[in-house]
């Protein structure tokens, strides 16, 4: 996972719990001590002295979401016996193990308790010595639970409602640097009670929502990226002045750039905007990439990248934006905007594209609120069972279509043209075509979404009879193509109109050389107007948009990153 190498939060958690339970004093002490003594490095040793106790305690453990390992129960107790005690744990924790302590006269009753309550083990009192009569037992059971154990979530907790932008900025940013958390819905109409529990323990004033809860007991209200990433020990300054190369975005292209320049001795930093990945990180599958039969999904990939970069020993600055490139002889210049600059002899630009916007009354009020710009994980589960309408006939609508078919009742795909053929992969098309629960509709433009504090409806144009339809809507997901976001390389790197990076014999006009090119030599083929500066991936003119393609054009690059190092004095 991305970052928390280094994290700062604590992530420790409850031991698991071993119960023993008896209404007889001595013997309730006497187990008790003979537990602790073998096995309190490793659990929690709790006792109670009756079956009523015992169950209260479990209830308590149950809400607090603490795993409870085994329960070792006396038969013999009035009011409830150890049977009927167990009876009711199995409701609470079914997968503890389960010891019956007996006196001969109840063997029949502990192996009847085999069938009926899958009854691990009984043991006779006593027990002594313990070393061969009960531990040997135990360790047995506490093995074969731990083998199965899936420890309850104790890492970060997020707070808030499903229709607050700011609850979706704080999710988005965790999901898309790998860092696991749980969301906590306090929207009443869908919060249950470990969340009613969790807002009672807040005074008024100090409930801001959205507020993020670490393991250490601290807690953040409304948080902005660059806070979280702090706490959660991410890297968000460089660490030196000066690297052999920086590369600018990681997604797919800039990753790779990253892991063959880090693997053949350059000094590498690699600063990203959002989280590394990219846009590829959202990708809910990628079928066809090279090496990966049964497909990955971005997060995968993005995981095994940065790894991978790390090993190598780049440096990897995110959150953190660039925004500006100045170059002063044999050095390039990038200022970030937490006001640092770091320097470097070879700049490799691979800062993609940003989803375009939809210009139409009510998307910059709902945007986070119901409308959302891409499809990521992190909303795929919120609509279970709901209509979700997506925006766009291209491969990452595609994937998200499939991905939220999972979930949703109903997944509407809303295209401008007349077929998908045109920029959606054949396999993509033919699983969308078998999705029961898929529905295209073609000639259909979304002209307005409605709602105040959230998505309610969505209304839509028939191109074909200039009918418009209003429907109710709580999701809608937009991929209408992309643009680059160059504005900061204005007056240094030449682009075209839309704002895609020139490179190479894009820059080459009949006899002349870019303006201000300053060595004998063309710009080599991925290289920009300024020597030393060069472009891949989908910022670049002329790329092939595909992860692959981008993968291909950062390793590419490295030959000429090296090529152009050999020539500086």
């Amino acid at each position: 996972m991305f970052g928390l190498a280094r994290s700062k939060v604590d992530l420790r958690m409850q031991k698991p719990v071993i119960l023993t339970v008896d209404d007889d004093p001595e013997v309730l002490r006497a187990i008790e001590r003979d537990l602790k003594r073998h096995y309190e490095d490793r659990y929690r040793i709790l006792r109670a002295d009756s079956g009523r106790a015992a169950l209260d305690l479990l209830r308590r453990l149950r809400q607090r979401n603490d795993a409870v390992a085994l329960l070792v129960v006396d038969h013999r107790m009035p009011q409830m016996n150890g049977v009927e005690m167990l009876q009711e744990a199995i409701k609470l924790y079914p997968n503890a193990k389960r010891t019956l302590l007996t006196a001969y006269a109840d063997t029949d009753a502990a192996i009847k308790a085999i069938n009926d309550i899958q009854l691990n083990h009984y043991l006779l009192k006593p027990w002594d010595p313990p070393e061969q009569e009960l531990f040997p037992v135990l360790d047995d059971l506490l093995n074969d639970w731990s083998a199965n154990f899936h420890p309850p979530f104790d890492g970060i907790r997020v707070l808030g409602t499903r229709w607050s932008s700011k609850s979706y900025d704080i999710r988005n940013f965790l999901a898309r640097n790998q860092v696991p958390y749980q969301w906590l819905d306090a929207d009443a109409a869908n919060r249950d009670e470990e969340v009613d529990r969790l807002l009672k323990s807040f005074a008024p004033e100090e409930l801001k929502l959205p507020l993020v809860m670490f393991p250490d007991g601290n807690c953040v209200s409304e948080p902005q990226t660059q806070d979280l990433a702090e706490r959660l020990g991410l890297r968000t300054r460089a660490g030196l002045e000066f690297y052999d190369l920086a590369i600018v975005g990681g997604g797919p292209a800039g990753l790779a750039a990253a892991v063959y320049g880090a693997s053949e001795g350059l000094k590498t930093v690699m600063v990203e905007r959002e989280a590394p990945g990219g846009q590829a990180g959202l990708s809910a599958r990628i079928e066809n990439y090279l090496g990966f039969p049964s497909g990955l999904t971005g997060g995968d990939l993005a995981r095994r990248a940065v790894a991978q970069a790390r090993r190598f020993g780049v440096e990897i600055v995110s959150p953190q934006e660039a925004i500006a490139l100045r170059v002063a002889g044999p050095y390039r210049y990038l200022a970030l905007n937490n006001g640092t600059e770091l320097s470097c002899h070879a700049m490799l630009l691979a800062t993609g594209v940003q989803w375009r916007k939809l210009e139409i009354p009510g998307m910059d009020r709902l945007q986070g609120a119901g409308v959302y710009y891409g499809g990521t994980a992190t909303e795929a589960w919120s609509c279970k069972d709901e209509d979700v309408y997506i925006i766009g006939g291209a491969n990452s609508a595609g994937q998200a279509a499939m991905s939220f078919s999972q979930y949703a009742r109903r997944v509407v795909l809303l295209l401008r043209g007349d077929s998908l053929g045109a920029t959606m992969s054949r396999y993509l098309i033919e699983q969308i075509q078998k999705a029961a629960n898929i529905q295209i509709e073609y000639h259909t433009r979304v002209v307005e979404v409605h709602g105040e504090d959230h998505l309610e409806a969505v209304s839509f144009v028939c191109d074909l009879t200039n009918d418009v339809s209003r429907v109710p809507a709580n999701s809608l997901f937009v991929f209408i193509g992309a643009e680059p976001r160059t504005a900061w390389l204005d007056g240094t790197v030449e682009r075209n109109e839309r704002g895609f990076i020139l490179t190479g014999p894009d820059l080459l006009r009949p006899g002349k050389r870019p303006k201000g090119w300053t060595l004998e030599r063309d710009p080599s083929l991925l290289e920009t107007n300024v020597p030393g500066v060069f472009a891949v991936g989908d910022v670049r003119y002329g790329s092939v948009k595909r992860v692959a393609s981008g993968v291909g054009e950062g390793s590419v690059a490295i030959q000429f990153v090296h090529q152009y190092l050999s020539n500086v004095s």
